[in-house]
């Protein structure tokens, strides 16, 4: 029976350590990002265009998106639902990094860049747009896999 025993808790020793190697990672999945095609809002040739209309990403993969007003008027980007299925790393705009929990929307005034470094942890498509912009086109959507 003592034999038995020893035999059962060997048994879910391995196990456990089987199931736990498995769900470790190796190195810090934040720290290497994969650069997305940049979201540049506006030309000089139509103020209300937008260069992308569609982002397809994978979740637990950490991306870098950079977005570039053309400064032809007032972007107020939002992308309300895709904001809150993402972790947040950072946000770099002119000299500043902004470490945030969540974003709402990034608010261009006038000619600028900022750049959002995430990790997408839900699936869904997740639509993103420039408020008040959308009848002129100005919108998309980022479909997480």
């Amino acid at each position: 029976m003592r034999v038995l025993k020893n035999l059962a808790v060997l048994g879910m020793a391995a196990a456990m350590g089987v199931s736990s190697t498995i769900a470790v990672a190796e190195g810090d999945l934040t720290r290497r990002p994969t650069k997305l095609p940049e979201l540049v809002l506006g030309t000089e040739d139509n103020r209300y265009h937008m260069s992308q209309k569609e982002y397809h990403l994978e979740t637990g993969k950490s991306y870098k998106l950079e977005i570039v007003s053309s400064g032809q008027t007032e972007y107020a980007l939002q992308a309300p639902e895709f904001f809150a299925s993402i972790f947040l790393r950072k946000v770099e705009a002119g000299d500043m990094e902004i470490k945030a929990v969540s974003l709402t929307e990034l608010e261009f005034e006038q000619e600028a860049e900022a750049e959002i470094y995430f990790v997408p942890i839900k699936p869904g498509k997740f639509e993103f747009y420039a408020e008040g912009l959308e009848e002129k086109g100005m919108e998309g959507v980022f479909i997480v896999k």
